[in-house]
C-alpha cells in the first residue's frame, strides 16, 4: 500500500515574539481537526511554502517548543532572504502561511533517562530548545549540558527561555554561553566554538564521553563536522551522535529550466514512484533527479534543495545515481540505497527512484 504524503495547510499566525533584533519566534494556530497531523517530536522541522512569480518556493525551520507545546518555529533574518525577511520584518498576527506537517530525523527516544550534550551555534539553538525542554520534563533523572556559541550577548536567541529553563532545573541543566566578539570573564568562554574549545569545555564539564547517552550537534558546517570528528576521536559510537546543519535558508533555489529533449546531451530513463503512482521520464544526467523531474511531477517532495533537510529522500531500487552533497542521510540509510534527490544525478541508462520506500 502506498504511503500517502502529507499536504500543506494554511495555518494562521497566532503570535510573533521578538527573540533578538534579527530573529522572531512564530507560533501557529492549529485547528483541532489537524492536531494529530501536526503533533511533533523534539528536533523536527516545519516546511513553509509560498508561490513567487509562479515558482513554488519552500524553506524549512526547526520547531522550538517542547513536545506537547504550541507549534512554534524560530526564524533568523538572512540578508535578502525571501522567507526570513517576510517573517521577521513584515508578518503580522492573523496572516496565513502554508505549512507542511512536521518532519525530520533529528530525533531520538527522549523518554529513557540519559545525559544529553547539546552543542549549538547561532540559530542552531532552535531545535535544541525543544530537545532540552523535552528531555528535562520527560524524566527526573535526565540531564542536559548545552554549549551555545554566538557573536555577542545581544545576538543570543532564546536567552530568557534558556535562563528560565536553567532556573527550573538547576541540578540537571548546565548552560554554557561562548561569545566570539565579546569578552567573557573566563578566557575559555571567549572566542569561537571551534573544535579545540569544544574539546576543552567537554573535558572541564562532561568528563568521560562514554557516559553521555546522546550527543546533539546543530550549527554551521565547520562547527558540526569538527565536533563530530572530535567525538569520533573520543570513541563515541556514531549512532549516539545526531547532527543537523543550519544554512542560509533563503539560498536561491536553482532555476527550473525546461526539460531538454532526449537528444540534447546524455540522458537516462528515470522511473519515479510516489504515492503509488509511477512516472517514467527521460531526464538529463547533468541535473538532479528532483530538478529534472519537477515539471512533470510537481508533487515531488522538497524543501531546502541544499542536501540538508532530507525532505526529498528516496530509495534507488534500480540503476545508479551520484550525489553531489549529503548533510542529511546517515551511513545506514546510504547503505540501504537512500539518496537525496535534490543532489542525485542519474549515471546509468535506467534508474528507478522510490519515494514510498
Amino acid at each position: 500500500m502506498a504511503v500517502r504524503r502529507a499536504q500543506f495547510h494554511p495555518l494562521r499566525i497566532a503570535a510573533l515574539d521578538r527573540l533578538c533584533e534579527d530573529a522572531v519566534a512564530v507560533t501557529f494556530e492549529v485547528p483541532e481537526p489537524l492536531a494529530e497531523e501536526f503533533a511533533f517530536r523534539a528536533g523536527q522541522t516545519l516546511t513553509l511554502r509560498q508561490l513567487v512569480d509562479g515558482a513554488d518556493e519552500r524553506r524549512s525551520y526547526s520547531i522550538c517548543s517542547p513536545v506537547g507545546g504550541p507549534l512554534r518555529i524560530a526564524v533568523r533574518e538572512v540578508p535578502g532572504g525571501l522567507f526570513s525577511g517576510q517573517l521577521v520584518r513584515r508578518a503580522a498576527v492573523g496572516d496565513r502561511v502554508e505549512v507542511l506537517p512536521p518532519s525530520g530525523l533529528f530525533t531520538a527516544d527522549l523518554t529513557v533517562p540519559a545525559h544529553h550534550v547539546l552543542i549549538a551555534a547561532g540559530s542552531g539553538i532552535t531545535p535544541m530548545v525543544s530537545i532540552a525542554a523535552t528531555v528535562l520534563a520527560a524524566h527526573p533523572r535526565a540531564t542536559v549540558t548545552l554549549l551555545y556559541g554566538n557573536r555577542r550577548s545581544d545576538t543570543v536567541m532564546f536567552a530568557d527561555e534558556l535562563a528560565d529553563l536553567k532556573d527550573r532545573y538547576l541540578d540537571r541543566f548546565e548552560l554554557v554561553h561562548v561569545l566570539s566578539r565579546e569578552v567573557r570573564d573566563a578566557e575559555l568562554l571567549s572566542g569561537r566554538l571551534d573544535t579545540e574549545r569544544v574539546r576543552a569545555l567537554l573535558g572541564a564539564l562532561v568528563g568521560e564521553a562514554g557516559g553521555v547517552g546522546h550527543w546533539w550537534l546543530c550549527g554551521p558546517f565547520g562547527m558540526v563536522t569538527g565536533a563530530r570528528e572530535l567525538l569520533a576521536e573520543l570513541g563515541v559510537a556514531p549512532d549516539r551522535v545526531h547532527q543537523e546543519l543550519f544554512h542560509a535558508e533563503d539560498e536561491p533555489v536553482a532555476e527550473r529550466a525546461a526539460e531538454p529533449a532526449a537528444d540534447e546531451g546524455d540522458t537516462s530513463e528515470v522511473t519515479l514512484v510516489l504515492d503509488g503512482r509511477r512516472s517514467t521520464l527521460r531526464l538529463p544526467r547533468g541535473r538532479s533527479v528532483l530538478d529534472g523531474a519537477q515539471l512533470s511531477r510537481p508533487d515531488l517532495p522538497f524543501a531546502c534543495k541544499g542536501g540538508v533537510c532530507g525532505t526529498c529522500r528516496a530509495r534507488v531500487t534500480d540503476g545508479e545515481v551520484e550525489m553531489r552533497r549529503n548533510f542529511a542521510l546517515e551511513e545506514k540509510e546510504l547503505a540501504a540505497g537512500y539518496v537525496l534527490t535534490c543532489q542525485a544525478r542519474p549515471v546509468t541508462d535506467r534508474v528507478t527512484v522510490d519515494f514510498d520506500a
